[in-house]
């Protein structure tokens, strides 16, 4: 089985760098952007199985950038992070084509649970 891609859009630099080491010591292969903006144009270069995508975030918010991920590569799997407990923006990245949402902090374990559900269903291991 090829080796699973994640890429974490996170504007808070901390949080992004922790869960990119983390998912990389789990041999996840796991990049970060800082903006929507970016993780566009990362995207223009590299394929990702799974991505990770904060709701808030100044500039282009996740919504909007979920939006754009779909339309250029809508195969990718996306789980919203949202925070200041905004369950509505969760759902409606759902409604947009999200696989899921998790409240911040997510859990580690919670947040590999979810990413994998997410690249099984990608690669059609699931029904």
């Amino acid at each position: 089985m090829d080796t699973m891609r994640v890429l974490i859009v996170d504007d808070e630099d901390d949080l992004r760098e922790t869960m990119v080491k983390r998912l990389n010591a789990r041999k996840i292969q796991t990049e970060g952007a800082d903006s929507g903006i970016r993780a566009l144009e990362v995207l223009k270069d590299k394929d990702f199985d799974v991505i990770v995508l904060d709701v808030k975030m100044p500039g282009m918010d996740g919504i909007e950038t979920l939006q754009h991920i779909k339309k250029l590569k809508p195969a990718i799997e996306v789980i919203m992070l949202t925070g200041h407990a905004s369950v509505e923006f969760g759902l409606k990245g759902m409604q947009l084509g999200a696989f899921d949402y998790i409240m911040k902090p997510a859990p580690l374990n919670e947040l590999l649970d979810t990413i994998g559900q997410a690249y099984n269903k990608k690669c059609g291991l699931t029904q």
